[in-house]
């Protein structure tokens, strides 16, 4: 039954991705119209990263314009990500899905209820969802042409998503023709689907090398350290991210989005079976009385993160107001709601887990990404997220995000310990 509506969600997808074709930039009805709009970007201050920031105009901040709408706007404006507007086409559909799967995996005669069986790389079981959401994106994403490198959580190594052993289990595929390379956690919260928590999906997208070269003739150890080099596409600092996104499975379906310039958020209409922008250009406040954190490690965190939170509960912090604690365990939920209303989500090291348990390549970069772009910070407490290189792909970094008066009271607090 699961494969069945996998499969039919994503011949939908085929359908979605002709009628967007159809309505591109590069086509006659699109691009002959008279345009009187302004251009204009909507950062109030620059963020440092590495990639330029697109231009929008009004079309991109009018409530209610579809998602498809919104992309094949930038496409026009921005020519260099074209074909952002087909990556994105998945994303949309994928994140559908996953909502349908999400909403009816309690049915008594779900096929997703329960454990796959098998042990993640993280070391963490599998859930069926798990396995299922993670095949379902490999493959809307593998229908773009537009990736060279993957690498999801649920995956023991980056994988590619057009070669011929597409299917071939675990095992590492390079396609070298792809502009883009995609990142992403298919169901983070997954433990919390059973009891009706939020969930929700986090994606990445970076540029893929062209120098990435693959040899056709190539043997053994030779395609080894070739194959090495070009997976080494997805070893990429957030700086180097050329969008973020997140779906959130909740009350209704949310998908966030930034392509560097600014975080527009879009809310699933079921009734017409598309994405509609309900938030444009979201900012975060600058301070806030929230914060969100596991305090069943309180103790197991070191000295400025302590002092800090007792601060806050005590009401004798920076902004002199007493904090509340809010934690649902999702990061995709916790971040949401601290995007809308401030405050702080962190996961920080502990005694435990020195690294904290977020990884950074498809959990804190990505939603580093659009913190800041919403006007927060992101912090390991020591050091800027977005500007951590990977050693590995599974790596596991603290993760402090949110207001930025707020999170920069934690960033000094480490600062003033490593000077007493």
């Amino acid at each position: 039954m699961i494969k069945m509506n996998v499969l039919v969600l994503l011949t939908a997808f085929h359908v979605v991705a002709a009628f967007t074709a159809a309505g591109t930039p590069s086509s006659p009805a699109f691009t002959d119209r008279p345009r009187k709009t302004a251009v204009y970007s909507t950062l109030e201050a620059p963020i440092q990263t590495k990639t330029k920031a697109p231009v929008f105009d009004e079309v991109c901040d009018t409530t209610g314009v579809t998602l498809t709408r919104f992309m094949n706007e930038v496409a026009m404006l921005n020519p260099e990500l074209k074909e952002l507007t087909t990556l994105f086409g998945a994303i949309d559909t994928a994140c559908k899905a996953i909502s349908n799967l999400v909403k009816r995996s309690q049915l008594p005669s779900s096929e997703t209820l329960g454990y796959q069986g098998e042990v993640n790389v993280q070391g963490e079981d599998q859930k069926k969802l798990d396995v299922i959401t993670n095949d379902l994106l490999k493959r809307a994403l593998r229908f773009t042409g537009r990736l060279g490198v993957l690498a999801s959580e649920e995956e023991d190594t980056p994988v590619d998503l057009i070669g011929k052993d597409f299917q071939a289990e675990r095992e590492i595929i390079i396609e070298d023709s792809g502009k883009y390379v995609a990142v992403f956690d298919p169901l983070d919260g997954s433990s919390n689907v059973d009891a009706g928590i939020p969930t929700g999906t986090i994606i990445g997208v970076y540029e893929h090398d062209e120098n990435c070269a693959l040899d056709p003739e190539c043997i053994d150890d030779d395609c080894t350290e070739q194959e090495a080099a070009c997976l080494a596409n997805t070893l990429q600092p957030g700086t180097n991210l050329i969008a973020a996104a997140y779906c959130l499975y909740s009350s209704s379906t949310f998908l966030a989005l930034t392509l560097g310039n600014g975080v527009y958020i879009f809310t699933l209409d079921e009734a017409i079976g598309e994405f509609v922008l309900s938030k444009p250009r979201v900012r975060i406040p600058e301070t806030s009385s929230i914060y969100s954190f596991n305090e069943a490690n309180f103790e197991m965190w070191d000295k400025p993160m302590r002092e800090t939170v007792q601060k806050w509960r005590a009401g004798t912090g920076a902004s002199g107001k007493q904090f509340s604690s809010r934690y649902i365990g999702s990061m995709v939920g916790d971040v949401h709601r601290t995007l809308l209303y401030g405050g702080v989500f962190g996961y920080p090291g502990d005694s435990k887990n020195p690294n904290g348990k977020l990884r950074l390549l498809y959990e804190g970069a990505p939603m580093s990404f659009i913190m800041e772009q919403a006007g927060g910070l992101a912090t390991t407490g020591t050091e800027r997220v977005m500007e951590i290189t990977p050693r590995i792909v599974h790596q596991r970094v603290p993760v402090i995000m949110g207001s930025k008066k707020d999170v920069q009271e934690v960033m000094d607090a480490y600062a003033n310990s490593q000077t007493q």
